[in-house]
């Protein structure tokens, strides 16, 4: 991609309209001083003093981060409790400037939350200890699934596309369920599906009246059908069902795992490789193609990584970027994001440039 089709990529960001739909989790970080700690009158243990508190949107909030810092306008779907982690987290995204309409405030419903105590300990140094969980462990009631698909037939066709975080380790006990997936998988499936992709794009990533839908499953990809799966590798090879033999490499088992996934969702699929970069199929009937990633030096953090390639992949078909477009800017931004150490990193439309002029 030259310089000037990178520019025009990024100036139309700003003019779409993405809903993300999936879990919102509030990321909760307790700062301990251990220098202050002191022992329980109640039970002799070591009673930690948080010292500082900081609330950050995560999961699907951090996919809508990465939109927000590239400029996108972004729409939450899903649902919160009506407790104070809910009134925090809809308070950090609306600070970010997420629109909250589509975010259910559901009463009696626990606001999935990832409590993170931080250690600082007497030289200065800090650690995490073990993160405390508040999670749906139960499938979601009928009634709140209609809910949503309310929510989707409602405010998808206003919308350029949609991303699906679905984070859930059990079946069915995030917001994203199978009778959602059915739901999108309707949508999608009115798009006819393309022969020449170079030619015909519109055809199978979404048209005016029927926006792009990308899925991002830990555990259940396999489960969505008709519509560009995004995955890492592991991911991948849970959804195809496949095991990586030893005689293949990285991208030979992500060659076979896109093919399986791609004959099964008639659809592209993404699948992130780390250092190595970003493998892209438009579908199983044609060779698919690796983005190499952008070589980066020094510490390295990748938290967050897979969700910034998530909104940037997203972002560009949105825009009309081509899936290999989308591929190297999604290689640009992950490249920006993993030298953001100890949080989780985004990336500006000006830092994307200068990462381009940088190797490019």
């Amino acid at each position: 991609m030259n310089k000037q089709r990178l520019e025009e990529i990024l100036s139309k960001l700003p003019d779409l309209h993405i809903i993300v739909y999936g879990d919102y989790f509030l990321d909760d970080y307790l700062t301990l001083d251990r220098r202050l700690s002191e022992p329980s009158l109640e039970t002799g243990l070591e009673a930690y003093q948080v010292i500082e508190t900081r609330q950050y949107p995560g999961v699907a909030g951090a996919v809508t981060a990465n939109l927000r810092s590239l400029g996108v306008n972004v729409l939450a779907l899903g649902l919160v409790g009506d407790d104070g982690n809910g009134y925090d987290l809809r308070k950090k995204l609306v600070e970010d400037g997420i629109d909250i309409r589509g975010l259910l405030e559901v009463p009696g419903y626990a606001t999935p939350t990832y409590h993170k105590p931080m250690m600082r300990e007497a030289d200065g140094q800090e650690h995490e200890l073990n993160r405390m969980d508040v999670k749906p462990r139960l499938p979601l009631a009928p009634a709140l699934e209609e809910l949503l698909v309310q929510q989707i037939r409602r405010l998808l066709p206003d919308a350029d596309g949609m991303l699906v975080v679905d984070q859930a380790r059990s079946l069915n006990c995030g917001v994203v369920t199978d009778r959602t997936r059915q739901e999108l998988e309707r949508i999608a499936g009115a798009v006819s599906v393309r022969t020449d992709f170079a030619e015909q794009p519109e055809a199978i990533l979404g048209t005016a009246s029927q926006p792009i839908i990308v899925a991002d499953s830990r555990d259940f990809l396999g489960r969505f059908n008709s519509v560009i799966l995004k995955a890492n590798l592991s991911e991948a090879m849970r959804a195809a069902q496949v095991a990586m033999s030893a005689e293949e490499s990285a991208l030979q088992c992500a060659q076979r795992c896109g093919r399986i996934l791609s004959a099964h969702t008639h659809r592209p699929v993404v699948i992130t490789l780390g250092d190595q970069g970003i493998y892209l199929l438009e579908s199983a009937e044609k060779a698919g193609i690796l983005i190499p990633a952008i070589p980066v030096d020094g510490p390295l953090d990748i938290v967050g990584a897979g969700d910034s390639v998530n909104a940037a992949v997203g972002a560009a078909l949105c825009s009309g970027a081509s899936l290999e477009e989308a591929g190297f800017l999604g290689n640009l931004v992950a490249s920006i994001v993993i030298k953001q150490i100890g949080v989780t990193g985004k990336a500006t439309p000006q830092q994307v440039m200068e990462r381009y002029q940088q190797y490019f």
